[in-house]
This record gives structure tokens, sequence and C-alpha cells, in this order.
């Protein structure tokens, strides 16, 4: 986020500041995950982009990636983001009218737990024959099959967002409770402690007619499907600027109190350059997360894809970047249990692969460039 902020975000940010510095949970087992969940929802964070006439708060993506910014600060292991960064999205872009009144009610007060499937990674550039889950005809229904090898959440959420492809050709999007018949869950021993994963087999699950989503035509050239994953991808940037400017904090305190040859470490020149090296990165990722942010102020139209690519690509590199710095700069300590350097570079190993590698994004603003030109010539 930009340095400069208006008096309603910065109230948003002290307040959820102040309540996950107090609930943080990346070290504690699995078993209060829920009580804070309900915390959240109490304060109203699953609401924030839902629409007004959905039960939601109607805020825009400014006041999501603050949430989630502070979020990723505290590393918090909750549903917010497969709720507000990912399912809301997707509802909101590919699903009919009636579908979004029927479920972001529940979504928004928190009492419906959700994640969504749609290929590897959940890239905003995945083609029908890159999808996970295969969808057939049956009678009036429908029938899905297929293995999801890492969904994020996967085994505490209590209903999926599957886009599958379906045997006529093209994509639908379908709503597949947990418990459904023929759905198997397994959690994942991901070395990241702060994501849950979990993996999911899809064996001959019946589904009702109403169960697929999508308004007719929605998904039709994955246009909408690339637009709500772009936005999950901007809410992840804004959860790894947080990511980026805690490992800063924790080693500008660190060096600060380690003491070597009668002073403290951080009075070397040598660890002043890396530290202002780190900033410069993470200054750089808040401009072009604020950049895209002002490009994209909802989730109404198209996105600003190319604002959104370089927020991805500076987010993701400057949270790894910090992350490997953090560990460096608090020497040995730093991969030890103790000191939280090394949940960061977990965490930010993890988003460098998720909802579009860097490489991925710079690949696609290359061909839209490309083509521009080319169309010009």
């Amino acid at each position: 986020m930009s340095g400069v902020l208006t008096e309603e975000l910065q109230a948003l940010r002290d307040t959820a500041a102040a309540y996950l510095a107090g609930h943080a949970n990346a070290r504690d087992g699995r078993d209060g995950d829920r009580a804070l969940w309900q915390g959240i929802a109490g304060l109203g964070w699953p609401a924030v982009i839902v629409p007004e006439d959905c039960g939601g708060l109607g805020l825009g993506l400014a006041e999501a990636a603050v949430l989630l910014e502070e979020s990723g600060r505290q590393l918090t292991r909750s549903p917010l983001f497969t709720g507000v960064a990912l399912s809301h999205p997707m509802l909101f872009r590919c699903a009919g009218e009636l579908a979004c009144q029927r479920l972001l009610p529940a979504l928004a007060e928190g009492r419906l737990i959700s994640t969504v499937i749609a290929g590897p990674g959940l890239s905003p550039f995945v083609t029908p024959a890159g999808l996970e889950i295969r969808a057939r005809r049956a009678g009036e229904g429908w029938l899905l099959d297929g293995t999801a090898a890492q969904v994020l959440d996967g085994d505490t959420a209590d209903v999926a967002f599957v886009v599958a492809r379906l045997e006529e050709g093209g994509i639908g999007l379908f709503e597949l409770p947990a418990d459904s018949q023929g759905v198997s869950r397994s959690p994942l021993p991901a070395w990241d402690l702060s994501r849950p994963q979990a993996r999911w087999t899809l064996s001959q699950v019946r589904l009702a007619a109403g169960a697929r989503l999508d308004a007719l035509g929605a998904l039709d050239g994955g246009a909408e499907l690339s637009a709500a994953l772009a936005t999950s991808a901007l809410l992840l940037a804004a959860e790894q600027v947080g990511g980026a400017a805690r490992c800063i904090e924790l080693t500008v305190a660190y060096t600060r109190e380690r003491q070597q040859f009668g002073r403290p470490v951080a009075s070397f020149q040598a660890v002043k350059h890396r530290c202002a090296e780190m900033m410069v990165k993470l200054e750089g990722a808040r401009s072009a997360l604020a950049g895209a942010l002002a490009a994209c102020p909802g989730l109404d139209g198209a996105p600003a894809l190319d604002e959104i690519a370089v927020a991805r690509v500076q987010a993701a590199t400057a949270y790894r970047f910090c992350a490997a710095e953090a560990i460096q700069l608090h020497g040995g300590v730093g991969f030890t249990w103790e000191y939280d350097p090394q949940l960061h570079f977990k965490r930010a190993q993890w988003g460098g692969q998720w909802f579009g590698t860097p490489d991925a994004w710079r690949d696609a603003v290359a061909d839209a460039v490309l083509g521009r030109r080319n169309a010009h010539e």
C-alpha cells in the first residue's frame, strides 16, 4: 500500500494490526484456528468486498489489501485469504447473480469457509486442458472426477468452488460441498505451517444441476476466470508486502540489540547497506501495489493486468529477498524455530509459485505488448 492512507484506511490498518498482533498463531497448534476465525468474522473482515446487496460491506480492493497486508505481516493462519482474496472474486466474476445472492451472505458472515480448485497453482493463465477436475453430464445433473493435488485450506473448507473441464468442451464453475459422497481429502504435510493445504480426490461425485454456478457464457474464452485469479494475485501481493515489511522490522530490531566487537551489529556499514537494500525492494513493491490498486479499485470492469503483473513480480521478489536477508542478518539463529525469518522465508517461497509465477507474468506482459505492437504494424 501507499505510505499515504485515508483516515478510514489507516483506522482499518490500526485495528487489524492490533488484533492480529495479539492473536498470531503461526507457531501454535491448530486447535485455536476456529476461534481466531470467529474473531475475524466478528470484526466483519470476510465481508469487506462482498456487495451490500449480498450482505457485505461493499468496500474496495484497497480495504481488502490493508487487511491482507497485516495478515501477511503476522503470518496469520486463517481462511481470510481463501475467502476474501480467492473465493469472493471468483464468485463475483464467474457465478450467476442468483448464486451470488445465495452464497455470498454466508461467506461474508464467516459461517461458510470456502476454497477454490482451478488448476495447479491457481494460475490466471490456466487453460481448459490444464484443469485437474473433469465434469460430464449425468441426467439432469453432473459427475465430477479428478484429483486436485494442492487445495488451499482444503482440510477445513466447508465448500470448494471448482473450475472443471467440461466433457463437451469449455469450462464450468461448480459448488462442491466437502462432505459430498465421492470426495476424499487428506491434509498435506506442507513445510509452510501457516498455509494449510490438502489433496482432494473426486471419484464419480454426483452434483445436482443447480450446483453449476456460472452464468451462461460467463466463462467462454476464460477472460472472467483469468480476471478473478488476477485479482487474487494482486491481493497476494498485498500479503507479501506485509511479510516483507515484517522481515525488515525483525532484522532492524535484532541487529540493534546483537553485540559484536563491543557495539551493535546495526552500526556496521555493511549491515546498514543490506538493510537499506531490503527497504528499497519493499518500497518498490509498495509503489507497484499502490499503482495496481489505483488501476483496479473494484471487481467491476477489466483488471489492469499490466499493473497487476508489476505488483505481483515486485512483491514476490521483495518478500523472498527480505526473508532471505533477514535469515542472513540474524546469523545462525535465523534458521531456528525460535525466530520468525525462517517462517517468512517458507511463506515467500510458497507465494512465488502460486497465482502465476513471476516468469509467467513477465511472459504474459511481453505477449500483450508484442501483440499490440504487431497490431499497429
